[in-house]
């Protein structure tokens, strides 16, 4: 064990022990290959969700996991525009030419865009990328057109969003504006919706054909993933 995850472990302890408890299993981190018992993340804390060894939590390492099956990575010739891009994905494009990465705050990305209205031709990229993203979007329609827009014919979007299975339609409230109001209706204070099991069918309605990506019930297990988080595949035709 290095001196990274005995540190981490420590933290951790101290936080709340009884996540390592002896029914917890050792799990596999594919972006670092760590095996052993993940550490809680979050608030309120989720058990068994990030790596001690690389940080990633469950979202990073399913999006990790698809872009290994998808074989999206550098010098493909892929023209990929990533908003909030995950750390480990940005390290490994770094210096392709054909990736651009935005996002608003974030230190050391290519551009400042607007969601809603991007600065791109039209159909200039085959792969755009955003993970949690749209839940923070005001018009999240307007983004999804836009991304239609900058694909490529045969073009990909992958998506994921913080989803409520057990609901039919997205629930979105403009007149909820108060921080605490957010955070109980939609999860988080700059959320503007918490997406139900039509985020799918709002993306047909932009012109996608979608496909859903998730690991079998045991390899979410095995990775540590959540087991409500899917990945939709949005092709332009």
């Amino acid at each position: 064990m290095n001196i990274r995850v005995t540190g981490q472990y420590a933290k951790a302890w101290l936080k709340d022990w009884r996540q390592f408890g002896h029914r917890q299993l050792p799990r596999h981190c594919p972006i670092c290959g760590f095996h052993g018992l993940f550490i809680a993340a979050g608030h309120p804390p989720r058990w068994n969700a990030r790596c001690p060894n690389c940080d990633s939590r469950e979202r990073h390492r399913l999006a990790y996991l698809y872009y290994q099956q998808a074989g999206i990575g550098p010098g493909k010739g892929l023209k990929i525009l990533h908003f909030a891009p995950e750390g480990f994905f940005l390290e490994r494009m770094k210096g392709d030419p054909d990736y651009i990465c935005t996002d608003p705050i974030m230190p050391g990305v290519d551009r400042r865009e607007d969601m809603t209205a991007l600065t791109f031709e039209d159909a200039t990229f085959d792969i755009a990328i955003a993970h949690h993203v749209l839940e923070h979007i005001p018009d999240d329609r307007a983004a999804i057109a836009e991304l239609f827009r900058v694909l490529k014919p045969g073009g990909r979007a992958i998506l994921s969003v913080p989803q409520n299975w057990s609901r039919i339609e997205t629930w979105e409230d403009d007149t909820i504006t108060g921080e605490k109001d957010r955070v109980a209706a939609f999860g988080a204070r700059d959320h503007k919706r918490f997406y139900g099991r039509d985020f799918e069918k709002r993306l047909g309605q932009a012109g996608f054909e979608v496909d859903v990506f998730r690991m079998p019930p045991a390899d979410e297990v095995r990775f540590g993933l959540l087991r409500d988080e899917a990945i939709y595949i949005a092709r332009r035709p």
